[in-house]
């Protein structure tokens, strides 16, 4: 057996902040203490100490790949890279969401799905990934062969989450055709001759794609056993799709009546943590805060800033002082575990794995002091 004790810190747990200890016995949580410290802990300080961080949905890894337009990295040196980062944030289990967007016409916006995938278990099998990656493949619905090529990725690899996304201009997180091109263009390095072809090809392919690969995708999800997601819903009709497909997360619905619709009907509502610690999503979309206050908002997510999960949980008791601390943190590691079905993990209690990471403050920002994945430190 190899045994550990963390003491002196600010424990987390599900519904309460206390003094305390934890004993970490070959990868799990042992047992939790107050009081007399056991010889031999190691002396937190007073810091928190929090469940590690589970992260449902983040891109993150694409900027590694393509840390430029028309720039691309080595694969596994961007894995490697994002790993690091990842864990660093405090960030022990991690849903990569890789692309499934098939579109020969849009140059840079094709998906990377299958090299990254070869790249992560190339990492894993060197031992080198920090953290627990898992899979999460985001699906662009009105696209000509994604169920093809989501069933091709299905049949060879272990993938735990799938979203139904669809970026046609002029719907959802693009409410305008401007809105579209102006976000690619400056993603991605196209020229407005190219972007009119993508506009033209994007709305010719939702009319002829969108109804009947979204219905194969969600075939092939619940055939696989894989959660699915929704993604950028913003009318009740959009949610009443949602509620038909046994859809169990809505992530980042663009209305709060959409996101209200969904909280009723028991799909758990994902917001990102950049739009919480930013004051207001950068699209113009709904705002996280909004949300909160509402008693809408179940998971949190880093989305494109690995850092901002720790932040917004932290952020969030300030900017909404109904939500304690506890509450908070179990939108970026109870809740995302649960509905994930891990049940192994985000939670400091007895028997669950020892995914930790202490906290310290640098003023009103949380930092990741060490990061623990299954009692070892990581980061």
């Amino acid at each position: 057996m190899t045994e550990q004790v963390l003491a002196n810190a600010r424990l987390v747990l599900a519904d309460e902040v206390i003094l305390g200890h934890v004993t970490l016995r070959d990868g799990a949580i042992a047992a939790i203490g107050t009081g007399a410290v056991p010889p031999g802990a190691e002396d937190l300080e007073g810091d928190y100490l929090l469940p590690g961080l589970v992260e449902l949905h983040t891109d993150h890894v694409e900027g590694h790949l393509a840390p430029r337009p028309k720039v691309r990295w080595n694969p596994v040196a961007a894995v490697l890279a994002h790993d690091a980062q990842i864990a660093a944030s405090g960030i022990t289990t991690v849903f990569d969401s890789l692309r499934v967007w098939p579109d020969k016409k849009a140059v840079g916006m094709d998906g990377d799905a299958p090299q990254l995938i070869a790249a992560l278990k190339e990492a894993r099998a060197a031992g080198a990934l920090r953290a627990d990656h898992l899979i999460h493949l985001r699906c662009e619905v009105p696209t000509d062969t994604v169920v093809e090529d989501a069933a091709a990725i299905l049949d060879r690899t272990d993938v735990q989450l799938i979203s139904l996304m669809d970026h046609t201009p002029g719907q959802r997180q693009f409410a305008t055709i401007d809105q579209f091109r102006s976000y690619y263009m400056k993603k991605s390095g196209i020229s407005a001759e190219e972007m009119d072809v993508i506009v033209t090809s994007r709305l010719e392919f939702h009319h002829r794609f969108a109804r009947e690969n979204r219905a194969g995708l969600v075939a092939l999800a619940h055939a696989h056993g894989c959660v699915v997601a929704s993604h950028d819903d913003g009318t009740p009709e959009h949610v009443a799709e949602a509620i038909g497909d046994g859809v169990a997360v809505a992530e980042f619905p663009t209305t709060e009546e959409a996101a209200k619709l969904s909280h009723e009907a028991g799909i758990r509502v994902l917001m990102g943590a950049p739009n919480l610690v930013r004051g207001g999503s950068h699209t113009g979309n709904a705002s996280a805060e909004a949300l909160a206050r509402a008693g809408l908002l179940d998971i949190l997510s880093s989305d494109y800033v690995p850092s901002s999960l720790l932040w917004a949980a932290f952020d969030l008791t300030r900017r909404v002082p109904s939500i304690g601390l506890p509450r908070a943190v179990r939108m970026i590691t109870k809740t995302p575990a649960e509905v994930a079905g891990l049940a192994d993990r985000g939670e400091i209690a007895q028997g669950r794995r020892a995914d930790l990471v202490r906290v310290g403050l640098a003023g009103e920002i949380p930092v990741a002091r060490a990061t623990y994945r299954e009692g070892r430190r990581v980061a």
